[in-house]
């Protein structure tokens, strides 16, 4: 019934916020004259917040269609290089000369889209060959394309590797870091030739026993069946996936933004200022972050209750009792893979120690192959995004990448 009701709740308001885009083009046009007085200025800002009071739900533009290789710049083709109902691999394609180390960006599946990396990707170009796990809003995958659940997830990082091909180095952004090092771990077991050369993880929760956040606290105070019955809804009718049952992304990013909401209400608040004070450029990169964070991806519920139970509620990996496909993990097979882990000093959603975890799980890798990176002052999204991630964080990750080739 929630997603029926939001459903029904969002087709009701749509008019509305398109008379209010109209009133805002009118009011703040420079053309008309309007945009010269204060008060005109103030009610285009208000009409233009209103109209953006909405969620989008189709995957937003990468918008990386060149990059700078050398002295040159170089364009970029956006390649399904494999896909299947649930997932795309999406390769940066770049005509160039000179061979790259081969790169899988796993995303999250936790509520948006893949381009929320597009910053991480966009660092990686210009000296990688990038390819990116591009996850299908569940809304849209007719139930007839079967279930995705946790080990289905695994399945698809092995396969993206494998169509690949030996050589490939992996970076997990976030919640898939448990995933990849699975993946990785049964790629080892089964001596699959297609095991990456490198495994970096980035603010992962490997161990989520560790310094437990808000996150933690909340999964490890309800059973799986409430997760089950409170927040699992059915796609309604009208869209590809009708019947299916997901959790829905709206209901995610109400999640995220409700542990921020002071931040984000003070984001709004300095975008309408920017808006009447003609601040173009600032009140841009303020739209430009929520036209990103307000496009929400639904996951299938069998991916999202099997995460909750098996990472954050009984943190299998880390005790050792985790299975994929009935067979245990141990991540300890791990020999040729060499493993980086970053994690950010001020990082609330995964905290410090979550992902290091991984160091010890790897316990057969010789100590040339393993390191560890805290980078101070970052949180969560400063760990794979921004200034420090371009400067600091990624010249570790190649260097890490090129040692292992």
């Amino acid at each position: 019934m929630i997603y029926l009701a939001y459903q029904t709740a969002t087709n009701f308001m749509e008019p509305f916020r398109a008379v209010a885009q109209i009133a805002s083009s009118m009011f703040g046009n420079p053309a008309s004259g309007m945009a010269d007085n204060y008060m005109f200025r103030t009610m285009a800002a208000s009409f233009e917040l209103l109209s953006r009071t909405k969620l989008t739900h189709g995957r937003p533009s990468y918008g990386l269609d060149t990059v700078k290789v050398g002295n040159r710049e170089v364009e970029v083709v956006e390649e399904a290089a494999f896909a299947t109902p649930f997932g795309t691999l999406l390769r940066f394609r770049k005509d160039i000369e000179t061979a790259q180390p081969r790169v899988l960006l796993v995303a999250p599946l936790s509520g948006h889209f893949a381009t929320l990396l597009r910053n991480t990707v966009e660092t990686l170009l210009p000296e990688n060959d990038v390819y990116i796990t591009d996850w299908h809003n569940a809304r849209d995958i007719p139930v007839s394309a079967g279930v995705f659940g946790f080990d289905e997830y695994v399945d698809h990082v092995i396969q993206f590797l494998e169509q690949m091909g030996p050589g490939a180095h992996v970076i997990a952004v976030c919640q898939p870091c448990v995933q990849v090092l699975v993946a990785a771990a049964v790629m080892a077991q089964t001596q699959n030739p297609a095991q990456p050369l490198s495994m970096t993880l980035m603010a992962g929760p490997i161990d989520t026993r560790i310094n437990p956040t808000k996150v933690n606290d909340l999964a490890t105070s309800h059973s799986i069946d409430w997760f089950e019955k409170n927040l699992i809804s059915t796609v309604p009718w009208g869209f590809a996936g009708a019947g299916r049952r997901v959790y829905p992304g709206f209901v995610q990013l109400t999640a995220f933004m409700s542990m921020n909401m002071d931040r984000h209400v003070k984001a709004h608040t300095e975008l309408f200022e920017h808006l009447v004070n003609g601040d173009v450029d600032k009140a841009d990169a303020t739209k430009t972050f929520y036209d990103e964070y307000f496009a929400v991806l639904d996951l299938p519920a069998e991916f999202y209750l099997e995460t909750v139970q098996r990472v954050f509620q009984e943190a299998r990996l880390a005790q050792g009792n985790l299975e994929w496909r009935g067979m245990k993990v141990d991540p300890s097979a791990i020999r040729r893979t060499s493993l980086l882990t970053v994690e950010g000093e001020r990082d609330d959603i995964c905290a410090v120690g979550q992902t290091m975890a991984a160091q010890d799980l790897c316990s057969k890798l010789r100590p040339y192959r393993k390191r560890h990176h805290m980078q101070p002052g970052v949180g969560h999204y400063g760990v794979f995004s921004g200034r420090r991630w371009q400067s600091q964080i990624y010249p570790l990750v190649r260097n890490m990448m090129l040692a292992s080739e």
